[in-house]
């Protein structure tokens, strides 16, 4: 800003008592003038496609400050959520007269590094700043960090890249391994976990879950880190979820729009896409506020572009005549699968369903004993839609053997409701089987998790057994704990069949004493 353009901007604000600002590109001409009050100046939302390649958005703001203050923590706050090169702040004196300015920027990432620098208040001929090299040096560093971000926000490349926050009551430790357990789930959704952040209150900020000073720290960490979505472990409330689509830009996911996600990805049957799409409608549904960026990340919903495309109301109806659709093929559906269990009862045939938390090994242990191909897979969610075998043995004997979609901790309700179709097969069974992985750091939470999702569906009065998985990864310190602790327990290695007949054998005697005459092939389970 040079003397004149300063001293024809200090004149023009005061003349009519008000705010006067300037966003100004890197070759020094305004993009847009802004006329605010005398106390504030309201930027309006810019276009998302950046002019420049790179992380900030190759604008920087130059506005007056009538009262003679210098930068304000609102103006650092546009600064960060808007990625702006930088503020420029002229005071403006008693008669019109340009005063002191004040100059903050953003930094690059560094150890120990502040998130952005203030010089001044100092007079305008000591500003000796050259702002357009400035911004390409703070370009150049942040892109050392990561690659360019496309003009959606989003990383370039297959995968976007991603910040985990967790906002909790909960003590640092269990938030930190809870975010490990979100980051599983962002890399099933596609996401590359790009940094974490944890905060501990007393309680969540109503309006945008934490407060505006740790919001500003976290965009911060997002620009430094080259990512363009931020995930909450915690579910975000609707006004929540609006609230953040505001201030910031980056996309916004909670737990639960992520699951939805991981869902709507890996639903393979006409009925888990059904179940899909209504838990996702349930959760949009009170979210529709009109136009709303916040929701357009979910997929699988209306038309696959998410909601706040048409009216508010006639989005509403449409959400819930689709949902009454919904609602009425599951319960064909849940008919359909009645009619199969009775025709099994009629039949004669017991029923063994294997149940666990999430990514526990139930799909390769149904595979190993039944020798199916059943999608088994390192990740989250592998499986979704129920899936049914026999089991046969040489005595004439045979029992349905039924893999169900994997538990997780604080499930969400549209989820449970949806899935309820689907979990009915656990009602028939004779026995479950609970699967556990055994060398997870928080087996014992998991455990507990599955127990109480059993218990809310009336299911913990039916016989279980516990079949501990991935035995192999223990050390013998920890095989012998887990012993003392679950002497009942079947320690079991899913992907080798001889380390099951413990466990068959206990299926027998636990759930079909009447099939004492089976017997078992000394060279492995029975075909």
């Amino acid at each position: 800003m040079g003397p004149e353009q300063a001293r024809e901007l200090a004149m023009l604000s005061a003349a009519i008592g008000r705010q006067v600002g300037l966003l100004v590109d890197r070759q020094g001409r305004p993009e847009m003038v802004l006329v605010g009050d005398a106390q504030g100046l309201y930027i309006p939302e810019l276009p998302r496609a950046r002019r420049f390649a790179g992380r900030l958005r190759g604008l920087r703001l130059m506005h007056t400050h009538l009262a003679g203050e210098p930068l304000s923590q609102e103006d650092l706050m546009d600064m960060v959520f808007l990625r702006l090169d930088g503020v420029l702040v002229l005071a403006v004196g008693p008669h019109g007269q340009p005063g002191d300015v004040t100059w903050a920027h953003l930094n690059p990432p560094g150890p120990g590094a502040e998130p952005y620098t203030v010089l001044g208040p100092l007079p305008l001929h000591r500003l000796e700043v050259d702002l357009e090299a400035q911004a390409a040096a703070i370009e150049d560093e942040l892109a050392r960090s990561g690659g360019a971000l496309s003009a959606d926000g989003t990383a370039s490349g297959d995968d976007a890249r991603a910040i985990l926050v967790s906002v909790s009551t909960e003590p640092r430790p269990v938030q930190e391994a809870h975010l490990q357990e979100l980051a599983a789930l962002a890399a099933t959704a596609g996401l590359a976990t790009a940094g974490t952040m944890v905060q501990r209150v007393r309680e969540a900020n109503p309006r945008t879950i934490m407060g505006k000073g740790k919001l500003a720290d976290l965009e911060v960490q997002a620009l430094q880190a080259d990512a363009g979505i931020v995930v909450f472990d915690q579910e975000l409330t609707p006004a929540q979820m609006r609230n953040l689509a505001e201030i910031t830009e980056r996309k916004v996911l909670d737990r639960t729009q992520l699951i939805l996600d991981i869902f709507a990805q890996h639903a393979a049957t006409r009925s888990g896409r059904l179940q899909v799409e209504m838990a996702q409608l349930q959760y949009t549904l009170p979210r529709l506020a009109g136009k709303n960026r916040a929701l357009s990340r979910l997929m699988g919903g209306i038309g696959g572009r998410g909601p706040g495309e048409t009216k508010l109301e006639i989005d509403r109806r449409r959400v819930r005549e689709r949902i009454t659709r919904i609602k009425k093929e599951l319960e064909d559906l849940r008919r359909r699968r009645g009619a199969t269990r009775a025709r099994r009862a009629q039949a004669g045939l017991p029923v063994v369903a294997l149940v666990g938390y999430t990514n526990a090994g139930k799909s390769t242990l149904l595979n190993t004993l039944t020798r199916s191909d059943v999608l088994a897979r390192d990740k989250l969610f592998a499986t979704l839609d129920p899936t049914s075998r026999r089991l046969r043995f040489p005595q004439e004997h045979e029992l349905i053997l039924t893999d169900t979609v994997g538990f997780i901790r604080h499930l969400p309700a549209e989820l449970r409701e949806a899935f309820r179709a689907t979990l009915e097969e656990l009602e028939s069974a004779d026995l479950l089987v609970h699967v556990a992985d055994a060398g997870h750091p928080e087996l014992e939470e998991h455990l507990r998790a599955v127990e109480d999702i059993l218990r809310e569906m009336d299911l913990h009065e039916l016989p279980r057994l516990l079949a501990l998985n991935k035995w192999e990864t223990l050390e013998p310190e920890q095989a012998l704990a887990l012993q003392n602790a679950h002497p009942r327990a079947i320690p079991i290695t899913a992907r080798e069949r001889a380390s099951l007949r413990p466990l068959v054998a206990a299926i027998v005697a636990r759930a079909f004493p009447g099939w004492s005459d089976v017997t078992y092939d000394p060279d492995g389970l029975p075909e």
